[in-house]
């Protein structure tokens, strides 16, 4: 994990995004321990309440499960909910913006497609 306080985004929202990540990785599987709060605070020199409020925004979503006295753990079905999350964004954020990007360049969709393909195919 790497945190920087210099991004703008809050670090509780860079735990909770550098966890998401990890289970859609696989990383952490499903039914498996995440490091704790204590743990990551400890690595990382940040402060415990700010990395419990990270991961309990993923609490909230559905993709880690607290267990008292044991701690917390990836939740049944985390990884599809975290990729369908991702999608979404990408789709909403990234996707229109690349659209409205090509628009402004006069680049159409059949071109857009073309460079796209091009891209899978380099990468």
């Amino acid at each position: 994990m790497r945190f920087d306080d210099t991004s703008g985004e809050p670090l509780f929202k860079q735990v909770a995004n550098q966890l998401n990540e990890a289970i859609v990785a696989g990383t952490y599987r499903e039914g498996e321990q995440v490091p704790s709060t204590t743990e990551i605070s400890a690595a990382y020199r940040i402060n415990p309440a700010t990395v419990l409020k990270g991961m309990n925004l993923l609490v909230d979503q559905g993709l880690l499960e607290k267990r008292r006295g044991l701690g917390m753990f990836v939740a049944t079905g985390a990884r599809e909910k975290a990729r369908t999350a991702m999608r979404e964004e990408f789709l909403t954020k990234r996707v229109t913006q690349l659209v409205a990007e090509a628009k402004r360049l006069g680049i159409g969709p059949g071109e857009l497609s073309e460079l796209i393909e091009k891209g899978y195919r380099q990468s």
